[in-house]
């Protein structure tokens, strides 16, 4: 998903020192100051005006990017009437104010502070605030405002009050803690809750606290903190009927090592084949002959199928009528829907609200069901066969170890050229370190299905190179690969790493290490510290992020389509986590080869994608 790139509101580091670089949040922003504030740094060479805004050909045709060229704003920055007869829309980055009611209120000073934050980004275009977008940032500005904390003659630009963020969100990721630094009046008490009372509830300040006057959160992070929250199911092996179970098995035969991946795989060996003894076997027994056929040439047949084929039957199970419209897609204020209304998942939007709607609803369902072919019919109970035994499955104390061993390999500094997008083995960037990347021994249980909650704590993270982490260990664990493989990754060889699904990311806290030593030795000011506010952040997570989540994974099964398309997609690239190693995986020569189709949103392997962003 591309992410606009909205102008620098403040000073930034150059690439090279900026102490964070988040992947799982963007590649870093360049510096406005370089070259003493002359130059605005070094263009990247070769690269096309397109390439550089990071829109993509679709967009520039398909999503309006020449009507955005053409928006005409006024010095409010509200979009005035277009050529084309499209209304007027009110800048999320300006309030207005008349003459009068600014003369009329009382000046009183501003003071440098860092905010600390916590946000769930469902509904929201992401962190950084623009004219166009409902986001995090614009809904905060506006409570500020409305709480008094920015007076009226500063409501109509962020950069008088020198907004900064510590890590700039993409559309719907999660921050558990952030911080953004910029000019508060702070003289009221109750300041904070006063701000509170102007958010919805999926948007919350911990807290504010002095800073000296050249503060940047941005500058002054030393690194971050990250969740993933992975259901255990996803440490399953794969069918031995897909593509990818096969080659395991082939080439671990071919090699000599097929008892050592069944040792490996431990108690999860067998597991397919008693799932599909007593529930699947029954349900193919009672189809005719032809119809068993050719069940069971889809079953574990291509990625087409499971990509298209799978949908058309959620499309089946879960009827789409026309949404409502929502308050956080209609409304330009900063009262976005109650805690109840957005706690539920974007499919619950669509939710039959009257008596006809539910009918026409029920309608549509009876006449897509009749539309199904018997074999579409027997796909349909196969899956949810297939979806309902992996969420039974508890993971071990043995199976959590073997993925902790993996995630083991990432400590230290290592070249993860591998696990981001346009960098080669000698680029220095792709140097980063890991400090940290731990399972939790308690897995969560919610509802049906089991969950890990992996953190990882790093000085700095490029674009998806999280999620591509996660993807790597849970592969190496799941396939029974030897640890081997992640180290071997971080040699020359360029290989495709797929990409986890975001939807388990979020953002746990920043870290200030070396501005709290100098700010409490030095300074006089307090640390900037997210621990006193830990009983509420652990709550709000449950409240208003994990069970975001949570919905989300019952309703599409994210995750068990994710590695389904990797088990049947009939392809070399992720070869690498059989038996036959690297040597078996396509190797991409030049940097930005194209993929496969199909295989873009897996791999996140094109450049001018931008997933999560940091800045």
């Amino acid at each position: 998903m591309a992410t606009d790139q909205e102008p620098i509101i403040t000073d930034r580091k150059t690439a090279d020192t900026a102490p964070a670089n988040d992947g799982e949040m963007e590649q870093s922003q360049r510096g406005d100051n370089r070259q003493n504030g002359r130059g605005g740094g070094r263009r990247e060479k070769n690269l096309s005006r397109s390439k550089r805004k990071n829109f993509s050909t679709r967009e520039r045709t398909q999503d309006g990017w020449g009507k955005q060229k053409r928006r005409r704003l006024d010095e409010h920055g509200n979009t005035l009437p277009g050529r084309d007869g499209e209304p007027a829309q009110p800048s999320h980055m300006s309030i207005p104010f008349s003459a009068e009611e600014i003369a009329a209120e009382e000046r009183r000073p501003k003071r440098k502070v860092a905010v600390l934050v916590g946000y769930a980004g469902t509904g929201y275009k992401g962190m950084q605030i623009n004219h166009q977008d409902k986001t995090i940032e614009g809904d905060l500005f506006a409570a500020f405002v409305a709480a008094g904390a920015i007076s009226k003659a500063n409501a109509n630009d962020p950069k008088k009050s020198s907004l900064v963020r510590c890590a700039r969100t993409d559309k719907g990721v999660h921050a558990a803690g952030n911080v953004i630094s910029l000019k508060l009046i702070i003289e009221d008490e109750g300041v904070v809750q006063k701000i509170n009372d102007n958010l919805p509830e999926q948007i919350r300040v911990w807290g504010m606290q002095r800073t000296n006057n050249s503060f940047s959160c941005y500058q002054a992070c030393d690194s971050r903190w990250y969740e993933y929250l992975l259901p255990t199911y996803s440490l399953l092996p794969p069918h031995p009927s897909s593509y990818l179970g096969k080659q395991m098995e082939e080439s671990a035969r071919e090699r000599g090592v097929y008892d050592e991946m069944m040792e490996r795989l431990g108690e999860v060996r067998d597991y397919w084949s008693e799932v599909d003894k007593n529930e699947i076997v029954p349900i193919l027994e009672r189809l005719d002959p032809d119809v068993r056929a050719e069940v069971l040439g889809k079953m574990h047949s291509s990625a087409e199928f499971i990509e298209r084929g799978w949908k058309r039957l959620d499309d089946i199970e879960h009827p789409r009528t026309k949404p409502a419209k929502t308050e956080t897609e209609t409304s330009n204020t900063t009262k976005a829907p109650s805690s109840t209304e957005e706690a539920a998942p974007a499919d619950d939007q669509s939710k039959p609200n009257e008596e006809g709607e539910e009918a026409e609803s029920a309608d549509a369902k009876a006449k897509a069901e009749k539309e199904l072919s018997p074999a579409e019919q027997a796909l349909r109970e196969i899956k949810a066969a297939y979806v309902a035994a992996k969420r039974r499955y508890r993971i071990t104390p043995a199976r959590r170890e073997q993925l902790q061993a993996a995630l083991n390999e990432y400590v230290g500094t290592r070249n993860f050229h591998n696990y981001t997008v346009d960098k080669s083995f000698s680029d220095p960037s792709a140097k980063r370190l890991i400090r940290s990347f731990t399972v939790n021994p308690q897995p969560i249980q919610i509802r049906d299905t089991e969950w890990l909650s992996l953190k990882v704590h790093g000085q700095s993270f490029m674009m998806h190179q999280i999620r591509k982490m996660v993807a790597m260990a849970v592969l190496v664990t799941r396939c029974g690969a030897p640890l081997e493989r992640v180290r071997q990754s971080y040699e020359a060889k360029r290989i495709s790493i797929p990409k986890a699904p975001g939807l388990g990311l979020l953002l746990e806290r920043p870290v200030f290490e070396q501005y709290n030593k100098r700010a409490t030795n030095n300074l006089g000011k307090e640390a900037l510290d997210f621990a006193k506010y830990d009983k509420e952040i652990e709550e709000f997570k449950h409240k208003q992020i994990y069970s975001r989540m949570w919905d989300v994974e019952e309703k599409e099964n994210v995750f068990h389509m994710f590695f389904n398309q990797l088990d049947n997609f009939k392809t070399p690239y992720f070869l690498w986590v059989t038996a036959a190693g690297f040597d078996a995986a396509y190797e991409r020569v030049e940097k930005g080869g194209k993929l496969p189709e199909g295989l873009e949103d897996v791999a996140g392997d094109e450049g001018g994608e931008v997933d999560e962003t940091g800045s």
